[in-house]
C-alpha cells in the first residue's frame, strides 16, 4: 500500500520534546516557542510570527484582526481546504469565490476585479501546493481599491515568488505544521503579520484577551 505520505523526521525530535518537558513550561511565550518565532522572523523575513495550534486558528485569528462583519464581502478560492472559507464565514462574511486558471488550482487573478464591490474588505489568496499567486496584480488591486491581503500559506514553507518568500507579502500569512506539510509537528501552525497596525491586536487575540 502506498501511504498519502511520511513525515519526515531528523532524529533530534525526542531530545528537543524532552528538553521542552525540562523545562516545566509547556504553554505560552516559553523559550522554545520564541526561538522557534525568532528563527522564522529571521529567515523569511516576517515582521512578526506567532506560533499557532494549527493554520485553522490562524486564518480565524486573521479574520478577527481584520474585523470581518455580516456586512462584509470577502474574496477567496473556490478551490481550497474548507478552512480557508470557515474563518470568515464563522464571521458572518459574504464569500465571493473566484475561479481557477486553466491550468492551476490557483484562483485566477484576472477575474478577481470584477468581483470587487464596495462590500468587499479582504482578498484571500491560497498559494495551492506551495505554488505562488501573481502578486504583481493583486497587489495592484489592492491598493487601488484599498483592500487588504491575507494569505493562505498552508503549504508554503521555503516557497518564493520571484525570490521573495511566499507569506511577506500580504498583511497577514497563515501557515501550517500538519504533518503533510514541508515541515511538521504532527499538528500546529503558525500567523505572519507583516503589517505592523496588525501586531498589538494579534498579540491580544492569540492570548484570548491577554
Amino acid at each position: 500500500m502506498i501511504p498519502f505520505n511520511k513525515p519526515y523526521y531528523s532524529g533530534k525530535e525526542k531530545n528537543y520534546i524532552a528538553k521542552a518537558m525540562e523545562t516545566k513550561i509547556l504553554t505560552g511565550d516559553m523559550k522554545m516557542i520564541r526561538d522557534c518565532e525568532s528563527f522564522l522572523e529571521k529567515k523569511y523575513d516576517f515582521k512578526k510570527v506567532f506560533l499557532t495550534n494549527s493554520c485553522t486558528m490562524a486564518l480565524e485569528i486573521s479574520a478577527l484582526l481584520v474585523d470581518i462583519r455580516p456586512e462584509d464581502e470577502v474574496i477567496l478560492p473556490s478551490y481550497t481546504y474548507v478552512s480557508t472559507a470557515n474563518a470568515f464565514a464563522l464571521r458572518g462574511a459574504k464569500l465571493i469565490f473566484a475561479d481557477s486558471k486553466t491550468d492551476h488550482p490557483n484562483m485566477d487573478e484576472k477575474l478577481i476585479e470584477s468581483l470587487i464591490t464596495e462590500k468587499t474588505k479582504v482578498i484571500v489568496l491560497v498559494h495551492y501546493a506551495g505554488v505562488s499567486c501573481d502578486f504583481s496584480i493583486i497587489k495592484n488591486l489592492a491598493k487601488k481599491h484599498n483592500l487588504l491581503i491575507i494569505e493562505d500559506a498552508a503549504q508554503c514553507i521555503d516557497a518564493y515568488y520571484t525570490n521573495i518568500p511566499l507569506g511577506t507579502t500580504g498583511d497577514i500569512a497563515c501557515f501550517s505544521f500538519h504533518e503533510t506539510k514541508n515541515i511538521h509537528c504532527g499538528e500546529g501552525g503558525f500567523i505572519a503579520i507583516n503589517n505592523p497596525a496588525l501586531l498589538a491586536k494579534t498579540e491580544i487575540i492569540r492570548n484570548k484577551g491577554t
